[in-house]
């Protein structure tokens, strides 16, 4: 079987380019780009806290979510834009919906009643403070011999 494309040979413009423009969309840069995707998250063990951050740009401080139930973390986001476009003799309307959840289990020595949230430049941050108990029994010195 062989996959053949179909190309224009002339170039003026199609009288549904605007019509069919949100499909090519979808098939000339895949499925992939278009379709939901999990944010990129960095966790790093600080001194006295965990340090989570997600890469979410595009979004709102209202659009995340964030809740503990339990030892489970879960960041949650929803987004939905319409787009209205209209000229003398027809109207375009596009509708764009995503969104994301992920879900961590927290380690024990964290204080739940203390994570801090902020959202700036497109990244969300999370302070996860560990309790005194945790921060004491992390440091330790190793003696060389």
């Amino acid at each position: 079987m062989s996959l053949r494309t179909l190309a224009r040979t002339s170039n003026l413009p199609s009288v549904f380019n605007d019509f069919f423009e949100p499909w090519n969309e979808w098939f000339q840069d895949g499925f992939k780009n278009k379709a939901m995707t999990m944010p990129r998250v960095n966790i790093t063990d600080e001194k006295d806290n965990y340090a989570l951050s997600v890469a979410a740009p595009g979004l709102h401080k209202s659009d995340f979510k964030i809740d503990v139930d339990g030892n489970m973390l879960t960041i949650s986001a929803q987004k939905e834009e319409n787009k209205e476009n209209k000229e003398d003799n027809f109207t375009r309307r596009e509708y764009n919906y995503s969104s994301f959840s992920r879900s961590f289990t927290l380690p024990e020595e964290v204080v739940q009643d203390k994570i801090e949230a902020t959202y700036d430049g497109g990244v969300l941050k999370l302070k996860l403070p560990k309790t005194e108990k945790a921060i004491k029994s992390s440091q330790k010195s190793i003696p060389v011999s």
